[in-house]
This record gives structure tokens, sequence and C-alpha cells, in this order.
């Protein structure tokens, strides 16, 4: 398999609160994997720093063999990443196509961006019945496929998403999971998948990494770590 992210060593702090704690991971072309782990362990904050919105203080994050931090966010996505920021930071008063059009402000192929749409909008039927509407009018499901749909605009070779399944209705989280699967195996986007949802988390990737305070604490298989003692005191709430 052939390394897309190497993030090695990575310190990062809030003012002078640690973030991250020397923290080191990686991904595969074509992986899914997982950051499970409670509020403020940290998932959210790799997702920070790869994307160039936080500042590493040390270490190093290295994307298809490249190095990324201390590259430009807007360059970040020109190279292939896209993130679904956590709460979903949809424009309230644009259309769900307008939305979505604003995902591939890096491109300028019109006939490649009009495919991608179209694609989208094939992935996620409920976007294309609402298209015209003000993405202030959906609900909190259909506002989150509408934003990994924006993400794909991008067309990323690397998806991070970050809580997904956050504040959705429980069926809707299952469709989420659903496309998050086919998102991976028919585009051949690798995804890193930050969750607390650590059930779901576990359930659609094939590695993990489990974090606590800062630093990873345990990683693994996915299936693996499901049936982990630790891995169900911790986040599973007991026995599956």
């Amino acid at each position: 398999m052939t390394e897309m992210l190497n993030f090695k060593d990575v310190e990062l702090f809030y003012d002078h609160v640690y973030a991250l704690k020397g923290v080191s991971l990686a991904l595969n072309e074509g992986e899914t994997v997982a950051l499970i782990g409670a509020n403020g362990a940290g998932k959210s904050s790799i997702l920070r720093a790869i994307t160039g919105l936080r500042k590493i203080k040390s270490g190093s994050i290295h994307f298809m063999g490249e190095r990324l931090d201390g590259t430009p966010a807007a360059e970040i996505v020109k190279r292939g990443i896209a993130m679904v920021p956590e709460g979903r930071r949809v424009f309230p008063y644009m259309s769900v196509k307008d939305n979505l059009l604003m995902g591939a402000f890096t491109r300028s192929d019109k006939a490649g961006i009009a495919s991608t749409l179209e694609s989208v909008l094939t992935r996620f039927p409920r976007l294309k019945e609402r298209y015209g509407q003000q993405a202030s009018t959906l609900s909190g499901g259909e506002q989150q496929m509408m934003v990994i749909g924006r993400a794909l605009m991008a067309r990323p070779r690397l998806l991070l998403l970050d809580e997904p399944s956050l504040g959705i209705a429980p069926k809707l989280v299952q469709d989420i999971a659903r496309a998050i699967v086919a998102i991976s195996r028919d585009e051949k986007v690798t995804v890193l998948l930050v969750e607390q949802n650590s059930r779901m988390a576990l359930s659609i990737s094939s590695r993990a990494y489990a974090m606590s305070t800062g630093s990873v604490v345990l990683t693994g298989n996915s299936k693996d770590l499901m049936h982990d003692e630790r891995i169900k005191a911790a986040y599973l709430g007991g026995e599956l």
C-alpha cells in the first residue's frame, strides 16, 4: 500500500495548553481510518493541523511524500485534501446549489465541475430535491449531506470528516455512514474520520486510533478494537 499521509511526532498548543502531545499516525491510500475518543481528546486538532488551520509547534506532516505543515490552507485544498467541519458550517442564506459550488472554488474546469456536481446529486438525491432551497431550510441530516457533497466538489484524494454524526437523527446517521463507505469505495477517496460515535466509526473503518488528552493511547484494526475490553469500557459503554 502507498502511504498517503504521515503525521509524525506532532505537538500543537492552544495558547499554553497542550492539544497534541507528540502524536504520530499514518494513512495509506484507499483506507478509511477512524479517530475515536472523548470530546477534547485532540481528534479535531489533528484535522486542523493537517488542513493548515492550526500551526504545529513541532513534528512534521507529509502528504504524498511532500511536506505539508507550513503550507497555506488554500494550497492544501489544491493538493487534494478537503475537510467537512464539525457543526456543518453551511452558508445559510445561499441555495443548496451555491453551497455545493463553493466547494469547487479552487477549480476552473467547468465541464469537470458540472460532472462532479451531477455525481454529488446522484449520491444524495435529497439535495437534488432541495436544489434551489436555502440551506437554512434543510434538516440537520440534509445539511450534513450537503457539506459532504461540498467537500467532494473539490475532488479530494483525502477527505477529513469531523464528527459527521453530531446532532443527526439516528436513522440519518446510518445513511451518512453508508455514504462514507460508498464514497471511499466508488470514488477511491481516502477517509480520516473523527467521531465520538465510536461504534459507527469502528464499523465503517479499517483501522482506528483511540485518543485521550492529546495522545494516541491505542491503535489497531477496527474489528479488533471493537472487541477490545479497554475500548468497550472507555468508548462503547460496555458490552456490544
